[in-house]
């Protein structure tokens, strides 16, 4: 059972004001390759899992912007952890599924 959600918006400085749509695709690629259950918003995606797991995706994540060329990264994190009762996507979202 998951015991934490995090929600993430990564805010790469592109290489010569470039668009940060290509860097943000490559971040929910990673979050995509890594297997946990998420979702995408306007703002921010968030991810269902263990918080030691979830907290090494921000690293890839931020490694990966590093990579590709950006000198810095800004990742705004939220994070809800219950390790008792765990964490689901589905419990918090039971009242709106499709987000109204």
């Amino acid at each position: 059972m998951a015991n934490a959600l995090l929600s993430i918006q990564i805010l790469p400085h592109t290489p010569g004001g470039e668009s940060v749509i290509p860097y943000v695709d490559r971040a929910i690629e990673i979050i995509k390759a890594s297997g946990v259950p998420y979702r995408v918003a306007p703002l921010e995606t968030t991810m269902e899992g263990e918080l030691n797991h979830l907290l090494s995706i921000v690293q890839e994540m931020n490694d990966a912007m590093t990579v590709m060329g950006c000198p810095s990264v800004i990742s705004q994190i939220k994070v809800y952890y219950n390790p008792e009762s765990g964490a689901s996507m589905g419990r918090l979202l039971e009242k709106y599924p499709d987000g109204q």
